[in-house]
């Protein structure tokens, strides 16, 4: 991943239904792999998310503290989209 903002996007948009499904073994594993791009190629030490009027991803880069704000329609499109179609998104075991 070339750009920091898509691997922050892409992060938090798995990162999102990860949360909401902790029993979806796949929306698991791909978080950790995004969060793996995100410490190995980009440096991101530490990652906090806020739910304000949009997410707020704080993390720190090499020793410095930085911030990316996303729109909650574009972040949670994947979870509604899995939410109004489940049988489509099954969680099958490991």
């Amino acid at each position: 991943m070339k750009s920091l903002q898509d691997a922050l996007y892409n992060w938090l948009t798995i990162y999102i239904v990860a949360e909401a499904r902790p029993d979806d073994i796949a929306a698991q594993e791909t978080a950790a792999f995004f969060r793996k791009i995100l410490k190995h190629d980009f440096n991101i030490t530490k990652v906090e998310v806020k739910k304000e009027d949009m997410y707020i991803v704080a993390y720190e880069r090499d020793g410095e503290q930085k911030s990316a704000r996303f729109p909650m329609e574009l972040i949670e499109a994947m979870l509604k989209q899995i939410e109004e179609a489940p049988e489509k998104y099954r969680n099958y075991p490991s």
